[in-house]
Order: structure tokens, then sequence, then C-alpha cells
């Protein structure tokens, strides 16, 4: 078993309403990275590769790609600032997205 050089975690857009989601367990589209499988070794993520690629054949998403991840109080959080923007949504209206689900911070 081969480690990988950080954790991966796969997202694409659904092609439904365009949100960005990333592969959950049993092959599921999840709308948060924190649902996400996460691969650790290269055997891991060529499952979790074929899993994404079958989304994207089967017209549920377009285009997967893998993206590393930190691990985070046991949870995968997106590795670079513009993978943590796509998970919270549109920066310039924070009434808009995912981030207008969450309450604002005092």
């Amino acid at each position: 078993m081969s480690n990988l050089k950080a954790p991966v975690i796969f997202t694409a857009n659904r092609l439904l309403d365009g949100e960005a989601v990333w592969l959950g367990a049993n092959g599921r589209w999840v709308e948060s990275p924190a649902s996400a499988v996460v691969s650790h070794t290269a055997e891991e993520l060529e499952a979790t590769r074929i899993a994404a690629a079958r989304g994207d054949r089967e017209n549920h998403v377009v285009e997967p790609y893998e993206m590393p991840v930190t691990i985070e109080a046991g949870a995968a959080v997106p590795a670079s600032y513009r993978e943590r923007i796509r998970a919270a949504g549109p920066t310039i209206r924070l009434d808009l997205g995912k981030q207008a689900q969450q309450p604002l911070a005092a």
C-alpha cells in the first residue's frame, strides 16, 4: 500500500443545479467536503476515482477531479483557498450560496 502525499477527496459540480458536490460513501454525491470519502493510499484513490467517473458517466456530475485536503477535527477540509471558496459559495454576497444557510458569526 503506497500512501499519498496528502489525503484526497473528489469534487465536481452537480448537473441538476450546478452546486459544488463531493464524493461520499456508496458513490453518493454530498454537499459538504466534511462528508466526503477520503483517500489516503493509491489503492483507495483508484477506487474513489472509479466511483467518481461513474457519476460523470451517469450524468449526475460534470468533470469530477481529485483535490487535496487536510483533516481537522476528523473531517476533510479543502487544502487550497480556491476549494474552500467553492465549498462555502459566492464571496461577494453572503446571502447567497451555502454560507447563507449558516448562522452569521457575531
